[in-house]
């Protein structure tokens, strides 16, 4: 708490109410409530359990925001499914299956206008769902697996790396609303992880170019190239990455071994951030960075997971300040 003697010969600026954008730190007088503020912001962030998916299976795709999402396919026997679950915040309900069963696919959209990209075994078939039901659309050029998506809408995204019987893939492909079209390789072909907000711009991070070659290598995609920036603190593979632009992401668990550890990033560097509870692999992650959702999976000794859980950032409160 902040004391009179803390403020005293600064300048203090007068705002009614708020001002426009403050900053950590910051005080002001509130000529409306007749108050001195400050803000404050809470250090870490944090996790919290949400609503079970009916189903637990690892290797599920997905896409949507915290709120609002969807999950689609995995494993489970035999081998892969068609089922697709819709979040709403708090509960997970089974909605219209796909209509090819299939495991590590990845989605672009909402959860009402979703794509469903490629998956197992080197499937080029993709899928979009219209808040009702699944039709399929233009195929991708190359089938694979367990490759990186991004795209907050169905309308443009982009689809990167992954798996073909071949080995590992470095094609990307851009996503247009009508058709895909293979725009510039990754520096490093690999599964991994994607992040980002449409086709102009996406994140590849970290992954796998074969047992026990799990790597730490992020990837930044501005539209025409990819360029190598700061890697993660920990290589791995099978993680969930959350972020919807290329200055703000979370990348959530994943193996090397089975692991809990969250990195956060800034738009330069890769922090830890808070581990959430139970280490798992093979699960999705979609949302802002800011506020992510992660589903499915499967845990330490490889047994299926249904939990959820939802990522808050740190959160700046204006405070009175009092004698």
């Amino acid at each position: 708490m902040a004391e009179y003697k803390d403020i005293h010969g600064g300048t203090v600026q007068n705002f009614a109410g708020d001002p426009p954008a403050p900053i950590a730190g910051q005080v002001w007088y509130d000529s409306t409530n007749l108050d001195f503020q400050y803000l404050s912001v809470n250090p870490t962030g944090a996790w919290a359990s949400g609503g079970n998916i009916n189903t637990a299976r690892p290797q599920i795709g997905g896409t949507g925001v915290q709120t609002a999402a969807i999950g689609f396919g995995g494993t489970l026997p035999p081998p892969s499914t068609a089922i697709v679950e819709s979040y709403n915040g708090s509960s997970w309900t089974e909605v219209g299956d796909l209509n090819t069963a299939r495991r590590l696919a990845q989605g672009a959209g909402t959860a009402t206008a979703a794509l469903c990209i490629g998956g197992y075994a080197t499937l080029t078939n993709v899928e979009a769902y219209d808040g009702s039901s699944w039709t399929e659309t233009t195929d991708i050029n190359t089938g694979r697996y367990n490759h990186g998506s991004d795209g907050t809408a169905n309308t443009s995204a982009l689809i990167f790396g992954g798996s073909t019987p071949g080995g590992f893939q470095d094609v990307t492909e851009s996503w247009n609303g009508t058709s895909w079209t293979e725009v510039g390789d990754l520096n490093t072909g690999r599964d991994t992880d994607g992040a980002g907000p449409d086709n102009t711009a996406a994140l590849a991070i970290a992954g796998s170019t074969g047992a026990p070659n799990d790597v730490a290598i992020v990837e930044q995609w501005n539209g025409s190239s990819w360029t190598e920036i700061a890697d993660l603190n920990t290589a791995r593979s099978y993680g969930a990455a959350i972020g919807e632009t290329t200055t703000a992401a979370l990348l959530a668990g994943g193996e090397n071994p089975v692991t809990n550890k969250t990195e956060e990033w800034n738009g330069t560097s890769w922090t830890e951030v808070a581990d959430f509870p139970g280490s798992r692999a093979a699960f999705e992650g979609t949302g802002p960075a800011e506020a992510g959702i992660i589903f499915g999976g499967y845990d330490v000794s490889g047994n299926p997971n249904a939990s959820t859980f939802e990522w808050s950032s740190p959160v700046k409160t204006a405070k009175v300040i009092t004698d």
